[in-house]
C-alpha cells in the first residue's frame, strides 16, 4: 500500500449499478457509448456500504470541463482531494475477483477511513488503482 495525493476535488458523473456486481461492465459500456467520442476520459468505480450492508456502486467518468455533467443528466459524485492509500491491480480484467480482497485488506490496515468511498481508478485497459482516503 502506498500513499497517493489527489490535489483537487474530481467531479464525476455516471450511473448507479443496481445489480452490483453483475452490472458493472454494462454500466461502463453504456456511459462509453453515450459520452462524447474521442475524448481521453478518466473512469472511476465509486462504492460504499449502506446502513444495511449493501454495496452502493457507481460507474462514473470525470467531468472534462465545468458543466459537462449537466449535459447528460447523470448523477454526480465528487472524489475529495486529500491523502489516500493506494494499491495497484495489473491485468484487472482477468483479476476481477481479487479487487474486493484488495479493498478489504486496505480497510483492515487501520490506515484508511472506512466512512469514505472506495475508489477504483481505471487508468488503462490493463492497470487499475484502488484508493481509499487516509485517516
Amino acid at each position: 500500500m502506498e500513499k497517493y495525493k489527489i490535489t483537487e476535488d474530481i467531479k464525476t458523473f455516471g450511473v448507479r449499478v443496481k445489480t452490483f456486481p453483475t452490472g458493472i461492465g454494462e454500466a461502463f459500456d453504456k456511459l462509453n457509448k453515450e459520452l462524447e467520442k474521442g475524448m481521453n476520459r478518466a473512469w472511476y468505480g465509486i462504492s460504499w456500504m449502506d446502513d444495511k450492508g449493501n454495496v452502493i456502486y457507481y460507474a462514473n467518468s470525470a467531468e472534462l470541463f465545468p458543466g459537462e455533467a449537466d449535459k447528460y443528466e447523470y448523477e454526480t459524485l465528487v472524489i475529495e482531494k486529500g491523502d489516500y492509500y493506494s494499491e495497484g491491480v495489473k491485468n484487472w480484467r482477468s483479476n476481477l475477483e481479487c479487487i474486493k480482497d484488495v479493498f478489504h485488506d486496505m480497510m483492515e490496515s487501520g490506515k484508511t477511513d472506512s466512512r469514505k468511498p472506495c475508489i477504483e481508478w481505471y487508468k488503462s485497459d490493463d492497470e487499475m488503482l484502488c484508493l481509499i482516503k487516509a485517516v
